[in-house]
C-alpha cells in the first residue's frame, strides 16, 4: 500500500523555494507533503527493525535489517543471513561489487562469486583472537582503498588485506560520521576527534556541544559544520567554536529527539527521530517539510537516513522501509480518518479551502501563522450543506456549491440557497450577466441582482433532462450532455426563458455510442469526449466525425473522459482517473506531461474528476479522501533523470523443479546450462525508485525475430532451447516516454553427450574401422541381394511359365466348353425334337382315334365295339410305349446332366409319372404338350402339377417350371 499523504497538518504557502540543483532539480515547498512509497515487513518478508540503508554501483538497494542482510532491486527482495543469523547493524557499498557490513562481534562483506550468488566474507579472521570486537559496528564508510569499521570501543581500518585497529585513547567511541572527506567522532564525555589517518585530532572546544551525545554531523556553509544531538538540538560548528542553531527545528528535534540526519543536494537538511518521523530543513534552519506517521511513514521512530542520487529520502524504521520521493510536484493531503468521505470538488476561496464531499461542504483556515507553520488542519462541516456536493464554481468573485438539495451560495463558513434545483451538476456563465446551471431536470438561468448577487430566475421551458455538462458554441447554441445517454443541442428564445429547439444526437448522427460522451471547450472550439475518441461536429452536415488529427496528437489520452482548463492554453486531459497536462502553445504540436502525474492514477473520482486553479503555478487536485497540491513550476522545468539500465537478476532452470540458477545474471560474462536443462526462466527489474508506468521489452537473440511488445511482466520463460549461444537483451520504458539503455546476458545452452567435442573424437576414431565395417557390410548386402534379385527372376521365369501353361489350358477348357455346349444345344435340338415328334404322334393317334370312332360302313354302320377296341389297343400301345419314354429319359439325362438322379436323390417320395412331369416342366413344356406326352387330360396335368408342388413342398409363390429349372 502506498501513503501519499500529509494528514491533519496544513502547510502555508509563505514562500516557494526554485532551486536548480545538481542532478535534479529539487523544489522542497511548505505545502502539502511529499510523496511517500511504504514497504511493509509483509512485502520485504524479514525482521520489522531496519537499521541502515545502502546503493550499490548497479542502483540495487541494500537495507541492514533485523534478520541479516536485505536486497531490493525495484522489483524483488531478497534476504541473506549472516553467520549465527545476527542483525546486520551497518551498510555500505563501495561501488566496486562489495557491500559491507558490520553486526555484533563481525564485520565482513558480501559479493557475487563466479556463479552470481551473493556470498559472505568474514575479515574477523585478520584480527588476533583477544581484539576480536564484542560489540555492535554500527558504522561503516568506504574511503578509497579503505573501508572504516566503528564500533563503541575501537574503529577498525581496513586496507591491503589488514585491519589497523585504533582504540579509544579515553572512554568508549559514540558515533563516527564522515563529511565529504573528513571522518569525525565523538568519544563520551570529550568531545570531538577528527580521525586523520590512523591518528585521532581533537577539535578544539568541541566537548561543549551538548551532554546527550552526537547523532549527526553534516557539513554547512563555510566549511562549518552543522552538528545534531539526541536532547540538546542543533549547533553550528566552524571548527574553533561551538554553537546553537537557533532555528524552527531546534525545539522540535529537542522534543522528539533527533536520531540521524542525511544532507540533500547540499542544500537541505532531513533528520529523522526516535517520536515524530522526519522533518526537512533548509539551510536557515526553517522546516520546509514533516513527514510522519500521520502523513504516510509506517512507523515514527526512524532508526537511519539516506539520500540516493535521484534525491529519493529512504527511511529505515523500526517497523518497515519507507521512501520520500523528494523531487514530485505533488503535495499531498489524504483524510485517513474519513472524516469527510469521498472528495467531489475543492477549491481555495478567501484564505479558507472548500471540500465538497458526498457527505457535505467542509472548510478549513487555509493559511497559517508564520510562527506556526504545522497548524493542523480542521476541517468542519459548514451547517446545512448535509448531502452530496457535486460541483464548487467561483464566479465573478462568489463561490457558489451545486448541491443535491439545490444550489448554495458560500461566505465564509456559511451558505445561502439560491436555488432550490436539486443536483446542480455544472455552472457556466452565459453571456455577462447570466449563469447557466446543468441539474437533475434540466437547465437553470441565474442573474445578478442590485447587490451584485447571483439569485435563480428561472427554469428553461420545453427541456427537462438531465444535463452534466453544458457549453454554448459560436453561434449560440448550448449543448447539452446528457446523464446518461446521448447530446442535445438547443436554441433559446432571446429572453432565454424556453427552448425553441431541441435536437437529440445519438448514434444515428454519426456518435460511437449514446452513451458516456461528454461535451467540452477546447481552444474556443467544441470536443465531444467518447470511449472511442474525440468527435467534431460539422453544422453543415449536422453529423459529428472523428476529430482523427486532435486524437492521433493525444495518443493514448485520446480516449479522455473531461477536459479542465488549466492556464493560456494549456489544458488538464483525465483518461479515466489518468491525468495529463496539455500544453497547445504551439499551433500543430502537443506537449503531454503524464508521468508526474501517474502517482494519482485511480485516486480520482471517475467521472467527477476536480481540479482548481489556485494561482498561476498551484493546482488543487480533489481525490477521493483528499487533495493534492500541483506546483506548475515544477512542470515547467522538469528534471531529466539518467535512468539506470535494468539489471537481469534471477536465471531459474524450470525444466523439471525450479532450480536457481543464478542470482545475478547481469553480472556474468556467459552462463552455461546443461543441455537437459534447456527451459529456463529469467527475471529482470530495473531500480528506477519513483512512481511510474514501467514497461519491459526483451529479445532473445538467436531464438526471436524482433523485439518482444512491451509489457509490464518482469520475468520470461523460454522451454526447449536448441544447443547454442543466444544473448538475452531487455531494456524499459518509463511513462511512455523515456527508455532505458539495453542490457544483456550471454546464454550458451550446452550441446548434448552426443554432440560435444570428445563424442566427436570418438567418432573420428571409430570412422576408419566402421568404414571397412560398412563396407563389409555393403559387399554382403550386395552379394545377398544380387542373389535375391537372381532367385526373383528365375521365380519369376517359373511363375511366367505357370501363366501361359495355365491360359493355355483355360483355352483348352474354354474350347471344349464351348464343344460341351454346343454338343449339350444339339442335344437339346435333339430332344426338344424327339419330344415334338412324340406329340405329333400322340396327337396324330389321338386324332386317328377320334376319327375311327366316327367311322361307319358303306351301309352307314359304325364298327363293331370288338374291331373298336382291337384297333384302340393298336391306338393305345402306340401312344403308351416306353421305348419312346427310355430315349426320351436318355436323351434327357444326357443334355440335363442325370437329372433324374438328382431329384430323385433329393424327393425320394417322387413316382415315375412324377419325374416324367418334372422333366417336361424342365422343358419349359405347355401343359397341353404335357398331356398328350403323358395320354391325360389338362385337367389331369393341373391335378398332377398341383400333387408335386406338394412333394417337392414348393411355396405357392414360387413358379414350379424355374424351380426345376434352377434344380
Amino acid at each position: 500500500m502506498l501513503n501519499k499523504a500529509l494528514l491533519f497538518y496544513s502547510f502555508v504557502l509563505l514562500i516557494i523555494l526554485p532551486a536548480s540543483l545538481k542532478a535534479a532539480n529539487i523544489k522542497i515547498k511548505s505545502v502539502g507533503a511529499a510523496y511517500v512509497q511504504n514497504y511493509y515487513k509483509s512485502s520485504y518478508q524479514a525482521g520489522n527493525q531496519n537499521w541502515s540503508v545502502t546503493k550499490d554501483e548497479h542502483g540495487i538497494m541494500y537495507f541492514g535489517n533485523s534478520e541479516g542482510l536485505l536486497s531490493y532491486d525495484g522489483r524483488s527482495w531478497q534476504l541473506y543471513h549472516m553467520p549465527n543469523r545476527l542483525i546486520v547493524r551497518s551498510v555500505s557499498a563501495d561501488g566496486k561489487g562489495r557491500v559491507y557490513v558490520g553486526g555484533f562481534g563481525e564485520f565482513g562483506y558480501w559479493q557475487n562469486n563466479t556463479k552470481g550468488f551473493l556470498t559472505y566474507n568474514s575479515l574477523i579472521k585478520l584480527l588476533p583472537k583477544n581484539l576480536i570486537p564484542t560489540e555492535e559496528i554500527w558504522k561503516i564508510y568506504v574511503d578509497g582503498n579503505r573501508v572504516i569499521f566503528q564500533g563503541f570501543g575501537a574503529i577498525y581500518i581496513y586496507a591491503d588485506g589488514k585491519i589497523t585497529i585504533i582504540k579509544a585513547p579515553h572512554q568508549s567511541y559514540l558515533f563516527l560520521f564522515k563529511i565529504n572527506h573528513r571522518f569525525i567522532v565523538e568519544q563520551s564525555g570529550y568531545g570531538l576527534f577528527e580521525l586523520k589517518g590512523n591518528q585521532l585530532i581533537y577539535l578544539p572546544n568541541s566537548s561543549s556541544i551538548g551532554k546527550s551525545g552526537v547523532l549527526s554531523i553534516l557539513p554547512y556553509q563555510q566549511n562549518s559544520l552543522l552538528i545534531g544531538t539526541a536532547k540538546d538540538g542543533l549547533f553550528m560548528y566552524n571548527g574553533v567554536t561551538a554553537t546553537p542553531f537557533k532555528s524552527d527545528a531546534n525545539d522540535f528535534l529537542k522534543t522528539y529527539q533527533l536520531n540521524n540526519g542525511s544532507l540533500i543536494q547540499n542544500k537541505y537538511y532531513a533528520y529523522g527521530t526516535i517520536l515524530n518521523g522526519v522533518i526537512i530543513i533548509d539551510s536557515n534552519g526553517k522546516i520546509v517539510q514533516h513527514i510522519n506517521k500521520l502523513s504516510g511513514l509506517q512507523n515514527n521512530t526512524v532508526l537511519g537516513l539516506y539520500t540516493d542520487s535521484d534525491q529519493n529520502l529512504w527511511a529505515s524504521l523500526d517497523n518497515g522501509i519507507d521512501r520520500i520521493e523528494l523531487n514530485s510536484p505533488l503535495y499531498f493531503y489524504e483524510d485517513k480518518t474519513g472524516k469527510f468521505g469521498t472528495v467531489y470538488s475543492s477549491i481555495i476561496f478567501d484564505n479558507k479551502i472548500y471540500l465538497g464531499t458526498n457527505q457535505g461542504l467542509f472548510y478549513s483556515d487555509w493559511n497559517s501563522a508564520p510562527n506556526n507553520p504545522f497548524k493542523t488542519f480542521d476541517f468542519k462541516m459548514i451547517a446545512g450543506s448535509q448531502g452530496q456536493v457535486w460541483d464548487l464554481s467561483l464566479i465573478d468573485g462568489r463561490l457558489l456549491c451545486g448541491h443535491n438539495n439545490g444550489t448554495y451560495e458560500v461566505s465564509g463558513n456559511t451558505i445561502k440557497r439560491i436555488s432550490s434545483e436539486s443536483g446542480g451538476w455544472t455552472i457556466k456563465k452565459l453571456g455577462k450577466d447570466y449563469l447557466i446551471q446543468g441539474t437533475y431536470t434540466g437547465l437553470a438561468i441565474y442573474k445578478k441582482d442590485a447587490a451584485n448577487n447571483w439569485v435563480f430566475d428561472h427554469k428553461i421551458e420545453n427541456y427537462n433532462q438531465p444535463s452534466t455538462y453544458v457549453e454554448q458554441d459560436s453561434e449560440g447554441y448550448l449543448w447539452i450532455s446528457h446523464a446518461y445517454k446521448g447530446v442535445y443541442k438547443i436554441k433559446l428564445s432571446d429572453d432565454l426563458k424556453k427552448a425553441v429547439t431541441v435536437k437529440y444526437y445519438d448514434t444515428r448522427y454519426g456518435l460511437p455510442s449514446s452513451y458516456h460522451v461528454n461535451i467540452f471547450s477546447l481552444n474556443k472550439s467544441i470536443v465531444f469526449s467518447s470511449d472511442s475518441g474525440f468527435y467534431y461536429y460539422d453544422n453543415i452536415a449536422d453529423r459529428f466525425y472523428k476529430y482523427d488529427r486532435l486524437n492521433k496528437l493525444l495518443g493514448s489520452f485520446a480516449t479522455s473522459n473531461k477536459i479542465i482548463p488549466a492556464f493560456g492554453k494549456k489544458y488538464w486531459f483525465i483518461n479515466h482517473g489518468h491525468v495529463a497536462l496539455t500544453d497547445f502553445s504551439i499551433s500543430g504540436k502537443l506537449k503531454i506531461d503524464s508521468s508526474r502525474f501517474s502517482i494519482l492514477n485511480g485516486q480520482m473520482v471517475q467521472h467527477y474528476e476536480n481540479i482548481s486553479r489556485i494561482n498561476d503555478l498551484l493546482y488543487l487536485i480533489s481525490i477521493d479522501n483528499g487533495f493534492v497540491i500541483f506546483n506548475a513550476e515544477d512542470a515547467e522545468t522538469p528534471s531529466k533523470t539518467e535512468l539506470p539500465k535494468v539489471v537481469i537478476r534471477q536465471l531459474e532452470n524450470i525444466s523439471s523443479n525450479i532450480i536457481m540458477l543464478t542470482e545475478n545474471a547481469y553480472l556474468l560474462k556467459n552462463i552455461e546450462i546443461p543441455y537437459n536443462d534447456n527451459s529456463i526462466r529469467i527475471n529482470y527489474s530495473i531500480p528506477f525508485y519513483k512512481q511510474a508506468n514501467v514497461r519491459f521489452q526483451y529479445y532473445l537473440e538467436g531464438y526471436s525475430a524482433k523485439w518482444s511488445a512491451w509489457s509490464s511482466e518482469s520475468q520470461k520463460d523460454f522451454t526447449n532451447l536448441g544447443a547454442g549461444t543466444y544473448t538475452f537483451k531487455v531494456r524499459a520504458l518509463i511513462n511512455g516516454t523515456d527508455i532505458s539503455e539495453i542490457t544483456s546476458a550471454k546464454i550458451t545452452i550446452l550441446a548434448p553427450w552426443y554432440a560435444t567435442g570428445i563424442a566427436y573424437v570418438c567418432y573420428l576414431l571409430l570412422l576408419i574401422p566402421a568404414y571397412y565395417i560398412v563396407r563389409y557390410i555393403y559387399r554382403q548386402k550386395l552379394r545377398r541381394h544380387q542373389n535375391h534379385i537372381q532367385q526373383i527372376y528365375i521365380r519369376d521365369k517359373q511363375e511366367a511359365i505357370k501363366q501361359e501353361t495355365l491360359l493355355k489350358e483355360q483355352e483348352i477348357i474354354r474350347i471344349k466348353n464351348e464343344q460341351l455346349q454346343t454338343d449339350l444345344e444339339s442335344k437339346n435340338r435333339e430332344l426338344s425334337n424327339s419330344t415334338m415328334n412324340i406329340v405329333y404322334k400322340n396327337e396324330l393317334l389321338q386324332k386317328i382315334s377320334e376319327e375311327i370312332a366316327e367311322l361307319k360302313d358303306d351301309k352307314g354302320r359304325k364298327l363293331s365295339p370288338e374291331q373298336m377296341r382291337k384297333i384302340q389297343k393298336v391306338i393305345d400301345e402306340g401312344m403308351n410305349d416306353e421305348r419312346d419314354w427310355n430315349l426320351f429319359e436318355n436323351s434327357f439325362n444326357e443334355a440335363h446332366e442325370n437329372f433324374f438322379k438328382k431329384i430323385k436323390t433329393q424327393y425320394p417320395d417322387l413316382v415315375p409319372n412324377d419325374l416324367k412331369l418334372c422333366a417336361y416342366l424342365r422343358m419349359n413344356m405347355s401343359s397341353k404338350e404335357i398331356a398328350s406326352l403323358l395320354n391325360i387330360s389338362l385337367r389331369g396335368v393341373e391335378i398332377r402339377r398341383y400333387r408335386l408342388r406338394k412333394k417337392l413342398s414348393i411355396e405357392h409363390d414360387k413358379n414350379l417350371s424355374e424351380f426345376l429349372i434352377e434344380l
